[in-house]
């Protein structure tokens, strides 16, 4: 299997703006799978519920996770991401599966590469790749869990390092092109996130290209752990990722100040993958697909992004209008900042 460097990820991009796939949660809703067929044959006897472990699925009804991945390629996405956001050992101990994490891991990294093997083959100047999803888990290394003690943590970092390091090279080992570090809301979990990947790649002896995407939680501006867009590339820019953006909480209505943020920083791509809006009281995203393609042009025409897609809420329908939006738009030039001290807190400090 051929490696892609950052530098064959730059040239893809420098073309056109590239197009990463939408939700795989809201499409396994549309398959409204009961206990059972989580537990499918593998699993049949397991002692605990395990309805709801989307991750799971890779092993369990394969075709339903291939043919997600098959109708977003269809919609026109260039990358696919893995369906293993909380495949990772300590996410997995809500099913008492840590046992099968790599496992997991691996079986989802073949699919989704057997599925842009399929449509890389039909056209050839249009590789798809496979982005290896690697999620934030259940916990957070820098907020205590308990409103009466500050200082309670229930993950370390070691521990964090441990499970995405597994993660990691079980979606190497699985054929992922690019890892994707997304939804991060608390910085010191990407911080172990990075440093398991660059281990990894030590370890191997390869490198693939890593995305970061980040998550501002709310209208403050700043991630759970409390930093701003701007502050937290500052904080993560040392790994040199080949992307980095922002994804998940916001519509893409709310999400664009902050991704401009991040425009106006990052030297390396600009990726985002806003939700269909925000939920209504029934917990749906009701933007639809035209709506959403409105804002997203906007920003490709504003020169602010390279990879768009979607996140929450979002389907094949949502991904095939935006990519047809930003169809012959010139993708955001990578800006060249001036050499400086930048550094960060829950703000940035320049200098």
């Amino acid at each position: 299997m051929s490696r892609y460097t950052d530098k064959h990820i730059y040239d893809l991009a420098a073309k056109r703006i590239l197009i990463l796939d939408g939700a795989m949660g809201t499409m396994i809703q549309r398959h409204k799978l009961e206990e059972e067929d989580y537990r499918g044959e593998q699993y049949k006897d397991w002692h605990c519920d395990i309805k709801g472990n989307n991750d799971l699925l890779a092993i369990t009804q394969p075709d339903i996770i291939y043919d997600i991945h098959s109708q977003y390629l269809e919609a026109g996405a260039d990358i696919i991401e893995t369906n293993t956001f909380n495949a990772t050992t300590i996410s997995m101990a809500d099913y008492d599966m840590q046992s099968i994490s790599r496992e997991i891991n691996i079986a989802a990294a073949k699919l989704a590469r057997k599925a842009c093997d399929e449509f890389t083959a039909k056209t050839p100047d249009k590789p798809r790749l496979v982005a290896g999803v690697i999620g934030p888990t259940s916990r957070t290394a820098s907020i205590s869990p308990d409103v009466n003690d500050p200082g309670k943590r229930n993950v370390t970092f070691d521990e964090l390092v441990e499970a995405y390091t597994e993660s990691c090279e079980a979606l190497i080992e699985g054929g992922s092109d690019l890892i994707l570090i997304e939804t991060i809301f608390d910085t010191l979990n990407a911080k172990a996130a990075s440093f398991a990947v660059e281990t990894v790649f030590e370890k191997l002896g390869l490198r693939l290209p890593v995305m970061i995407s980040g998550t501002i939680t709310d209208a403050s501006g700043r991630t759970l752990s409390g930093q701003t867009a701007e502050a937290f590339y500052y904080s993560m820019r040392h790994i040199k990722p080949v992307s980095f953006g922002l994804n998940c909480a916001l519509g893409p209505d709310l999400l664009r100040q902050y991704v401009e943020e991040i425009s106006n920083v990052a030297e390396c791509l600009v990726s985002a993958h806003p939700n269909a809006g925000l939920p209504n009281e029934f917990g749906e995203y009701d933007m639809e697909g035209p709506e959403m393609a409105v804002h997203i042009k906007e920003w490709a025409e504003s020169g602010l992004v390279n990879i768009v897609g979607g996140c929450c809420g979002s389907t094949p329908e949502h991904i095939r209008d935006i990519a047809n939006a930003v169809a012959g738009i010139a993708p955001r030039e990578i800006v060249k900042l001036e050499p400086k001290m930048r550094l960060s807190g829950l703000e940035p400090f320049v200098h």
